[in-house]
């Protein structure tokens, strides 16, 4: 069987230069980077779709279009030829996904359409009353569901009867088959690693926690469930091999929920000398000093927390179950072990006031991560807030289909002179924040705790550097090439600028140059680099001007937006089904989405949304 996964754009998309669709186009008072960066990589669920497809003999096509003009969607959706289409929705594309379904329907009427993800799933018989054109919904965990479903389909069975499907039956009404069982042995999976170059890697589903805004109990049931430590690893290897820069992002919901677990993975990537750098995301009250340290030798380099707010009113409120005094513990351990913390922080949750807010803004200084970012409450279906607002009665369900926004952001239960107060805060400290940088006798500490340590050593030397101890910083930089640091390219880069400070711009250029041989997709790199070439067009030595470099090795991933992790440029023969499906993307320009790190969007009013 031929299928097509298909991420779709969040609506219909002008082409550049024309104006939007008034009905179809983006919802009122959009703008360019209301639609964060993270939006546009290809979902991880749909990955591992493929790789089960694919497992079972099925010709797998996976295609982001999800930054693509409708013009452009037309096309690809007029040449692509297939006998299934999965449509992964999220709230932020669920009318793309609506509009992709539609037209799909009108070219090939006799295929089958299928939608699922974390929106699909709870709205399930909601959108197939609203859709004609989706013939059927996987909900909640679909790897097993989808291979079932296709296999029914080839055999002209249908979708009717298959475990955790919703379909239409006999007069058109909204059905749900069985309910389909958690998988138990994730291991026995097809991996998605071995067949798509992907960054992003989980090994974990599920979060043993209910936080009210969250929805992962929705899309993997109660509880935790993980890959073995070997299959985890054996992951690990197959994504390094297919990806140039060696950088892996961990999103399972809660990374650290089994400790000793991390612990045997942490050694294992030891053993196995995998060379490579990667974050991941977790709580404040499943870490230790002796965790953090292994982590930071196998080499975890940033570590993202659900902090949410700083008042432990809040915290309760949302049924975080941690506490401020946690946070902190924690947020000092990780420091000490040289992994770079960052905050994710939410305005508008239930309960939040002026004053909550200013604890928040209080708290941040206490704690001084490393990095925060704020983002404002989403209401998604499926979760506890979904669910309240509705028996509340100022959300209707039906706003999801009737109205245009992008994502419900909307205070729980502030008052509006509150939300307008927290609206403004946020419309100056939108994005990602940078808040504490760890100096020379910070940076010499982590390396004594650690030992030999190439990113402890790269740390010290780029903090020697911002102090202007060339030659210190230096030997802690070579240092770090010399015990095999997995970026290349940055150590180079750090090398690079060092020169450039000392006057030797010959050797500036040969590290520059080495680092784009050895390293070339990294955003710091690119930027120094292009910025030397415009110096040199301008005759910058000659006439003395400044030239001005980025001296950083943060945890900052940048992909060439290739097909099919990125909306890059699909290749000529995209269309044609092959046994070949899967080889080489034309790969497309550096740094060219829409966005950034963090929505811009704000609170909205959650009165327009009242039900009468």
């Amino acid at each position: 069987m031929r299928i097509a996964l298909l991420y779709s754009p969040p609506w219909k998309l002008p082409d550049e230069g024309a104006p939007p669709d008034p009905h179809d186009g983006p919802p009122p008072g959009y703008q360019r980077g209301d639609l964060d960066a993270d939006f546009y990589q290809t979902p991880y669920g749909l990955f591992s779709l493929g790789a089960q497809a694919r497992r079972a003999g099925h010709q797998v096509k996976v295609l982001n279009l999800s930054a693509f003009a409708w013009s452009r969607v037309d096309e690809v959706l007029r040449a692509l030829d297939a006998d299934l289409y999965g449509l992964s929705c999220w709230t932020a594309n669920r009318r793309g996904v609506a509009l992709v379904a539609a037209r799909l329907k009108q070219l090939r009427p006799g295929a089958h359409v299928t939608v699922g993800g974390p929106h699909a799933t709870p709205l399930a018989e909601a959108m197939l009353r609203h859709h004609a054109s989706i013939d059927s919904i996987c909900v909640g965990e679909s790897d097993v569901t989808f291979v079932e479903l296709a296999a029914r389909l080839e055999r002209g069975e249908g979708a009717a009867g298959t475990p955790g499907v919703v379909w239409r039956g006999a007069r058109g009404e909204p059905t749900r088959g069985p309910e389909r069982a958690a998988i138990e042995r994730l291991d026995e999976l097809a991996c998605p690693h071995h067949t798509f170059p992907t960054h992003i890697l989980m090994t974990a589903r599920g979060c043993p926690w209910a936080c009210t805004f969250c929805g992962a109990e929705t899309s993997w049931g109660r509880g935790f469930r993980s890959q073995s430590v070997d299959y985890v690893l054996d992951a690990i290897e197959a994504a390094l091999s297919r990806l140039p820069v060696k950088m892996l992002q961990v999103k399972d919901d809660t990374f650290t929920t089994n400790k000793k677990r991390v612990t045997q993975l942490c050694e294992g990537i030891l053993d196995r000398k995998l060379k490579f750098v990667w974050s991941c995301d977790t709580r404040v009250d499943l870490l230790t000093a002796p965790l953090l340290k292994t982590m930071r030798l196998a080499g975890c380099q940033r570590l993202s927390l659900g902090v949410e707010s700083g008042s432990q009113r809040i915290l309760d409120l949302i049924d975080k179950k941690i506490t401020v005094d946690e946070i902190l513990t924690s947020t000092r351990l990780a420091k000490e072990a040289g992994i770079k913390v960052r905050y994710y922080m939410m305005l508008g949750n239930r309960g939040e006031t002026r004053e909550t807010f200013a604890e928040t803004l209080q708290f941040l200084e206490r704690a001084r991560p490393h990095e925060y970012l704020f983002s404002c409450l989403s209401v998604y279906p499926g979760t506890i807030d979904f669910r309240d607002a509705v028996a509340a009665g100022w959300l209707d369900p039906e706003a999801y289909f009737r109205e245009r926004f992008q994502e419900l952001k909307t205070p729980f239960d502030a008052s509006p002179e509150d939300t307008a107060l927290m609206n403004a805060w946020f419309r100056e400290h939108v994005g990602l924040q940078t808040m504490h940088v760890d100096g020379v006798p910070e940076c010499r500490a982590i390396l004594e705790r650690l030992g030999d340590h190439d990113g402890a050593h790269l740390d010290l030397g780029a903090a020697c550097y911002r102090e202007g101890e060339l030659e210190l910083a230096e030997r802690h930089v070579t240092r770090a090439l010399e015990l095999g640091h997995p970026l290349p390219g940055l150590v180079h880069n750090h090398l690079g600028c060092i020169a450039k400070a000392r006057g030797d711009v010959d050797a500036m250029m040969s590290h520059f140059m080495t680092a784009a041989r050895l390293d070339p997709q990294h955003w710091v790199l690119i930027q120094n680099v292009n910025a030397a070439r415009a110096w040199f067009a301008a005759r910058g030595p000659e006439r003395g001007l400044p030239l001005e470099l980025s001296v950083r090795h943060d945890f900052q991933l940048l992909e060439r937006t290739a097909q099919p992790t990125l909306p890059g440029p699909l290749a000529e023969d995209f269309a044609v089904w092959s046994d070949a499906d899967l080889g080489p993307q034309p790969e497309g320009d550096y740094l060219r989405l829409p966005g950034q790190e963090g929505s811009r969007r704000d609170l909205g009013d959650k009165h327009r949304l009242r039900v009468v």
